[in-house]
């Protein structure tokens, strides 16, 4: 393995909840037969999902595609409860997780096999020879998953709790409940936006972005009817109102409000509410994200409307170059859709 691929991988793995546009299939609060599509930037590459499949297309050095696609079977077909509201939206974010997992782990091996064969060149050998025991292995996926489930307890609830009660303890006018609650919101949002700042100054990084905003054009134009092309997935807007980035803002918005209504007065007991209270956050911001998704000019809308602002660091123009791979994936999904059956409608 080497190590420069390995560190890509794992910067990217941390974006993972960022960059998820991922959806469960079928909008159990629409007609049966209609879909929603969503997807995830990847390393030089996007992932496409369907209700029942998914494709990863990630462009080579030498320009061509490399895909990998397959059927789905939809967590809420296989556990009935995740059809409901609150479930619905921790069990399919979780999925979303393992598949967005498991499609970076392909493009990092794409990257790999493509620095491979230039070494093999080089030695004269074949590229299986070079290549042999250079994969990456799938024990790192559960490891890395783990860590990044860590790294946002550590940096969204550990740290900002850890900030409030330093500052509880020097301003008095912060002792009170719904206080401390808004100072530590306010921590954690201004560290969450410190952080997507800070990884946009990075080229690597602003290349996934461009990826993101990729998937987004690409899912807008399936989403609005018109045939799937490069010119007119560019004509679209890159600010998607179901894109991870919006997802974890509202999940902030919603945590200030679901701490100030459950009482914990030391440290401890603060740090444990917040790790216990995290799938009814997540169940709450994924049913908000979805209601504000169909209703555009609700209240509720209102809420998300600063996830849109802040994918203006998250999404970036992309090429038509990374369009087409966007495309490719989605083309990829669609056709093993159509193989199951069922009629296609835009949800």
């Amino acid at each position: 393995m080497h190590w420069k691929t390995l560190l890509r991988w794992a910067a990217h793995a941390q974006l993972l909840p960022i960059l998820e546009n991922g959806e469960d299939g079928i909008d159990v609060d629409a007609k049966q037969d209609e879909i929603l599509v969503g997807g995830q930037a990847v390393m030089e590459g996007v992932m496409m999902r369907a209700p029942h499949s998914y494709c990863v297309a990630v462009r080579r050095p030498d320009g061509s595609c490399a895909t990998e696609e397959a059927r789905l079977e939809r967590l809420s077909d296989r556990y009935p409860i995740f059809k409901y509201p609150l479930a619905r939206g921790v069990g399919t974010l979780c999925y979303s997780l393992w598949l967005g997992m498991k499609a970076l782990r392909f493009s990092a091996n794409v990257m790999l096999e493509a620095e491979l064969a230039k070494e093999a060149a080089a030695r004269g050998e074949t590229l299986e020879q070079t290549k042999q025991n250079s994969e990456m292995p799938g024990w790192l996926m559960a490891v890395q998953i783990a860590f990044t489930l860590v790294f946002f307890l550590v940096m969204y609830k550990f740290i900002p709790l850890v900030i409030a009660t330093q500052l509880q303890q020097r301003v008095p006018a912060l002792s009170g409940w719904i206080a401390f609650n808004l100072v530590d919101g306010a921590v954690r949002l201004l560290i969450f936006v410190g952080f997507l700042w800070v990884l946009a100054l990075s080229k690597e990084i602003h290349r996934v972005f461009e990826y993101h905003g990729a998937e987004h054009r690409v899912v807008f134009n399936f989403e609005s009817g018109k045939p799937l092309t490069v010119a007119n997935a560019q004509g679209f807007r890159t600010f998607h109102p179901r894109c991870g980035t919006s997802f974890l803002l509202v999940v902030m918005l919603v945590s200030i409000v679901v701490y100030a209504m459950i009482p914990a007065h030391t440290f401890a007991a603060r740090l444990l509410t917040r790790v216990l209270a995290l799938p009814l956050i997540m169940g709450v911001s994924y049913e908000i994200i979805r209601f504000a998704a169909k209703h555009k000019g609700s209240l509720l809308a209102l809420i998300t409307a600063p996830g849109l602002w802040l994918q203006r660091i998250t999404t970036q123009p992309p090429s038509d170059d990374q369009t087409e791979v966007a495309i490719r994936a989605l083309d990829g999904a669609m056709e093993i859709e159509r193989s199951v059956g069922g009629k296609m409608v835009i949800a």
